[in-house]
């Protein structure tokens, strides 16, 4: 299995166990609902990003819909989290 530094693991009804993809710098999924192909609506985007700073350090960043929730710096094989407050209105 290939090393990525992001790494989404996914658990559907679909799936008789878990699935997982990684990613290198960015991955985005976009989700939508609806009946059929034909009566599809977009409900919801995320993305999650990787930026390597000069000091070797990794800052990750997690977006719903654009708007930035949480974001993590690994040092050292340390991580310290950051939870943004966002605005859940339309």
């Amino acid at each position: 299995m290939r090393s990525y530094p992001i790494w989404n693991k996914v658990e559907a009804c679909i799936y008789k166990s878990g699935k997982s993809w990684g990613a290198r710098d960015e991955c985005a999924v976009d989700i939508v609902v609806g009946t059929s192909a034909q009566n599809s609506h977009d409900f919801v985007s995320h993305r999650t990003t990787r930026r390597v700073h000069k000091d070797g350090s990794q800052e990750f960043r997690f977006f719903v819909d654009g708007q930035l929730v949480k974001s993590a710096v690994v040092k050292d094989k340390i991580i310290s989290h950051t939870w943004n407050t966002i605005n859940l209105t339309e």
